[in-house]
């Protein structure tokens, strides 16, 4: 074991090693990141997300000058639409629903162009992609397997949207017995509301779900233990 690191967060400090922890960026991809895509057509301000994704960038780098391990997921579905329950493809917009075509290929179909990542924080050949059918990222995936691979205890978590896929991928670590810091400023949601709720709700009662923090402060704390990270 290397020795901690540790993050001035909420609801208290965040002690993590390195050597143990991963960085899952959440679904940064086009159909809910760009204009023109899904998001967007559904009546969304997709400027809201599009402000973290500098922000989301710069902390992938941080752990990729570190070697530390950086996970991708991407929600999405076979062309067949054999991996989506009704139940879900039903709940869409009454006039665009998953696998239906759209200004960026049919929606959240595995291989069409929304379905990627957006360039600024696409994955390295060496990088996991999960592709993940639901909302959480260990359901119907591989993910726990890849974590335990690695000796993986604790997890940073970034991407979108807050309160769905990030909140809902936090809850399934948190009962799988993972530490989860999620930073504050890489993650945003359609509705700043909902954003600020979310984060209420992981760190109440003395961090029911996990940790927050912004990235300055995960940087900081880097900085501090590993002094050559500072230009990370």
């Amino acid at each position: 074991m290397t020795a901690p690191i540790t993050v001035d967060a909420q609801p208290f400090a965040y002690s993590f090693d390195p050597a143990r922890t991963a960085l899952i960026v959440i679904d940064m991809q086009r159909d809910f990141i760009e204009p023109g895509g899904f998001g967007e057509t559904l009546g969304n301000d997709v400027g809201l997300l599009q402000a973290i994704v500098p922000t989301v960038a710069d902390l992938i780098g941080l752990f990729r000058s570190r070697g530390w391990l950086v996970i991708h997921t991407r929600e999405g579905h076979k062309p067949d639409l054999s991996d989506c329950p009704p139940a879900k493809r039903e709940r869409g917009a009454p006039s665009l629903r998953i696998g239906d075509p759209g200004p960026m290929g049919r929606i959240l179909i595995h291989g069409e162009p929304g379905h990627g990542l957006v360039e600024a924080c696409a994955a390295l050949p060496s990088e996991p992609v999960i592709d993940k059918p639901g909302k959480g990222s260990f359901y119907g995936t591989h993910l726990g397997v890849l974590l335990a691979d690695h000796g993986i205890t604790h997890l940073v978590i970034a991407g979108v949207t807050t309160e769905v896929c990030v909140q809902t991928t936090m809850r399934e670590a948190n009962d799988r017995g993972y530490e989860c810091l999620l930073v504050e400023d890489a993650t945003e949601s359609y509705f700043p509301a909902f954003k600020a709720a979310t984060l209420d709700m992981i760190r109440a009662q003395g961090g029911i779900v996990g940790w927050t923090a912004p990235l300055a402060a995960l940087k900081e704390a880097v900085a501090r233990r590993m002094p050559d990270a500072l230009s990370a």
